[in-house]
This record gives structure tokens, sequence and C-alpha cells, in this order.
């Protein structure tokens, strides 16, 4: 039988890097890197990442950009005293205080078709107490109705609509406002 000669292991492979090398292949874990990487990692390789951005101009979406005392300003359209925001729709509410809201100024809004999910009111510069009958009736119609102050309510149906949800707002301009719009 002949005896072989000693391994003798390439330059670049030295018995201390077989030794690295040998226990990389053991289950212990491995020692974050704390040089910057330049190679993708695998979960970037095969997992995509994607950005829906929401245009502000997009005829199914209506924000309310901004309000004063004597309005709004929706999708940058005035819009001067109370006033309706349903889907694709800007109109005059003729509501001139929380006091005057009722089964009838209410009737817009069950009545549209797709049916609104959810119905912010925006109350002024409080948040005020509507009448029970009157949530009652809008709720056995199908829609939830959030009472809020006006700028509360503002931020709430921005909120919802940027979410895609079939939402309607009925916004009272509030009396006291720290700045105006142009």
């Amino acid at each position: 039988m002949a005896v072989s000669a000693p391994l003798r292991l390439p330059l670049r492979w030295s018995a201390q890097r077989w030794k690295l090398c040998s226990s990389a292949l053991t289950p212990h874990t491995r020692q974050p890197a704390r040089s910057h990487r330049l190679s993708p990692t695998d979960d970037e390789l095969y997992q995509r990442t994607t950005v829906t951005r929401l245009e502000r101009d997009s005829p199914d979406i209506m924000f309310v950009d901004s309000y004063s005392t004597h309005g709004f300003v929706i999708n940058g359209d005035k819009v001067i005293g109370p006033c309706a925001v349903i889907p694709r729709s800007i109109l005059q509410w003729n509501v001139g205080c929380h006091t005057e809201i009722s089964l009838e100024s209410l009737a817009l809004f069950h009545m549209l078709v797709p049916r609104i999910e959810i119905l912010v009111l925006g109350t002024g510069d409080r948040v005020e107490r509507l009448d029970p009958n009157i949530l009652k009736f809008m709720r056995q119609k199908g829609v939830a109705v959030e009472v809020q102050d006006t700028p509360n309510a503002c931020a709430t149906f921005n909120f919802l609509i940027s979410e895609r949800r079939v939402v309607a707002a009925g916004l009272i301009p509030p009396i006291h406002v720290k700045r105006e719009f142009e």
C-alpha cells in the first residue's frame, strides 16, 4: 500500500481559513457583519416592496385641505359656509348650527348609492350632542355617525377617505380659528 503525502492546501486555503470555513458549516448563529454590505440580502432578492401613492387630484377622493370661520378648502376649491362632502361632490348644506341638524338635513346621506358607511359630522368649535333619535335612525339605515368638533372631523374624514372607505361629511365652520385660509 502506498503512503500518500500530507495534504497541502493552496495558499489561499490555509489551515486557519479551512478551520473558519468548516466551523461556518456547523449550526452556530452567525455574527452580524460590521462592514457595509454591497450585495442585496436574500429578502431583498426575492421579496419586492411596492409603494402606492394617493393622487390628491383623483376624482374619487375629496380631501379637506383647510377650514376657517368662513368655510372650507376642499381639493383646492373654496366652499363658503356649511357643506356636505359626499363621494365626488361638494354641496352647500343648509344647516347653520348643530341644533339645525335634523332627519331632513341628513336625508341626503342615507339615500346615496353606493351606501355611505360612515358620516362624519363637524359641529363647529366643540363636540355637540345630537338628538339620540336621529343617531338611532341613521344606524337603522346602516350609516354610522361620528360627531366631532370641526377640526377633528376634517382630520377624521381625510383619514377615512384615504383608506378608500365610503364616507361622507357634514361640516359646520368653527366660530374661532387661529388662522384663516387664503
